[in-house]
């Protein structure tokens, strides 16, 4: 048997230093700035490493065999970014995306998802330095540098992980970054527009000098936009163990026409269901007792709910589970033959602990671009998603607070993320969502105005709930729940369509925005009352 080959990887330090290096060639000696790292960068991409390593002397020397251990992983990008003074950073995502899931950081001792980059300890495989743009040169510090590359390349489909092993649990301060490099980094990721709300909004809350604020801005014309490139990694065929037991949890709520539709497919599973544990929470007066009577053939667990929500439904279906892995879908999806065995497959490619489908509307336009690309996730959808039960025993089941209100997906989702599993988004697996008039959420009137239907709708506003803001305050804090609020609020403003749609939509908000202030006000005092009265989250034995 042939002896795999030993891959080599250049180190480039980042500051004078000398160290001996076995893995490959060794770049010092050099002054390292904004202007000069890209040179590095291209000089990498071209060469016939297997990756590079960016390392700060002041660290130490690396440990070969971590790096090569972390070479062997999933992720493409592996750094230190948390242990090197980059969490919170920049300050700009706050005031832009503040209830982001990769907004929230994982604490630094432990692996996870996570853009907050430092390149004075950073892995980067050599097809990242071939597919994507560099480091932009505009920016003051190498840490906004950093911030910026790995923001642009976890949104575009590199998975970037943040791993204190490669500096051992070593730390370093770094300082803030200046007015300039937060505002760059707001227009390269976001755009100009949310740059200049976040020009407006940081000297409003005393982050930032308003004279210094403005004069960035107006500076921004001349700063340049990123490309917007989609980072394909080559296929890796993987086979899922023959032995992996996979139970299909399905709640359902008077939608038995669409189960009917459902159950006959998972029948046609190229992998077949070890159980499908149905939770039916109909109303007494109008179930269908004989209904699994048609479906004998599957492996069917039928469990009847006299209280219907969505969490303590799915919770119930939980303890009742006996497989290796969960996937959840909707009573009101039609699924391929394959929705099974694809999942499984994406679980053993990625190495990954969750796989997320994507669920394409029924009636509504196609999905956004950033759900078309293979990426790290920042959903949990619970009408397409695969979790290893394994890790629910870390995470706890539902949150009953969630219960007959929207959200207990993202809550869940957070606490996976929070654990450091990888979560991948894979649009390969798809499932057609029939937004079933009656049933679900609606039955509770948990979802009645949606944002693209107050975007539409001149009269409606599209208003946070009290459970989106009890999630926000959970794992993001006041500050950051603030800013979400200021945004939902001007939101009211806005509208599609014609210049006489969006002059009305305008109107209107300014006649509503008294109303609309009180209705936050009472929304975020209900959502504060749910973080008081908060209970334990169920756990999985």
């Amino acid at each position: 048997m042939q002896t795999p080959r030993t891959p080599r990887i250049d180190i480039a330090l980042l500051a004078p230093g000398t160290i001996s290096w076995r893995l490959g060639r060794v770049v010092a000696n050099v002054v390292v700035s904004p202007q000069t790292i890209g040179g590095i960068f291209s000089e990498a991409s071209a060469s016939d490493a297997d990756a590079l390593l960016l390392w700060d002397p002041a660290l130490g020397t690396p440990d070969p065999e971590v790096v090569l251990q972390l070479f062997g992983q999933t992720a493409e990008v592996h750094h230190a970014g948390l242990c090197l003074g980059q969490q919170r950073r920049p300050r700009v995502v706050d005031f832009i995306e503040p209830l982001w899931m990769h907004n929230c950081d994982v604490p630094a001792d432990i692996e996870s998802t996570s853009w907050r980059m430092s390149l004075r300890a950073c892995l980067i495989r050599r097809s990242v330095l071939e597919q994507m743009s560099g480091p932009c040169a505009e920016f003051h510090s190498l840490d906004a540098v950093a911030l910026e590359l790995g923001f642009r390349w976890l949104k575009r489909g590199v998975f970037v992980r943040h791993t204190p092993l490669l500096v051992g649990g070593r730390e370093l301060a770094s300082p803030e970054l200046d007015v300039h490099d937060e505002l760059l980094f707001a227009r390269r990721a976001f755009g100009s527009s949310w740059m200049w709300w976040a020009a407006t909004r940081a000297p409003l809350v005393g982050a930032w000098n308003p004279a210094e604020s403005a004069r960035q801005g107006a500076a921004s014309f001349a700063w340049p936009m990123p490309a917007r490139e989609t980072f394909r990694r080559p296929e890796t065929p993987a086979q899922p163990r023959g032995n992996e037991r996979v139970s299909v949890l399905v709640p359902t709520i008077e939608r038995y026409p669409y189960l009917r539709v459902l159950l006959d497919q998972l029948r046609r599973q190229t992998v077949k269901p070890h159980e499908i544990v149905v939770i039916d929470q109909t109303p007494v007066a109008d179930r269908e007792p004989a209904l699994p009577d048609e479906f004998r053939d599957l492996p069917l667990r039928w469990i009847t709910l006299d209280r219907a929500g969505q969490c303590s439904s799915r919770n119930a279906g939980l303890l009742a589970t006996t497989g290796d892995h969960i996937l959840f879908v909707d009573d009101d999806d039609e699924v391929e033959p394959t929705l099974i065995e694809l999942h499984l497959r994406a679980l053993a490619r990625f190495a990954c602990d969750v796989s997320c489908g994507v669920a394409h509307e029924e009636g509504i336009a196609a999905l956004p671009e950033n759900f078309t690309f293979t990426r790290a996730s920042d959903v949990f959808p619970t009408n397409n998603t695969m979790i290893r039960k394994t890790l629910l025993k870390r995470t706890g089941l539902f949150d009953l607070a969630y219960d007959r209100q929207q959200r207990a997906d993202a809550d869940l989702g957070m606490r996976v993320h929070l654990t450091g599993a990888l979560m991948v988004l894979n649009p390969e697996v798809e499932v057609l969502h029939h937004h079933a008039p009656r049933g679900g959420l609606r039955k509770h009137r948990a979802r009645v105005i949606t944002y693209a239907s107050s975007r539409n709708t001149l009269l409606q506003r599209h208003l946070p709930s009290p459970s989106e803001l009890y999630l926000g305050k959970r794992y993001f804090g006041d500050t950051r729940v603030r800013e979400a609020l200021w945004q939902r609020t001007f939101g009211t403003f806005s509208a599609h369509g014609d210049f006489v749609q969006r002059v009305a939509k305008g109107t209107l908000g300014a006649l509503f925005l008294p109303d609309t202030v009180q209705k936050m006000r009472q929304i975020s005092a209900s959502a504060q009352a749910m973080i008081d009265q908060r209970q334990a989250i169920p756990e999985l034995p």
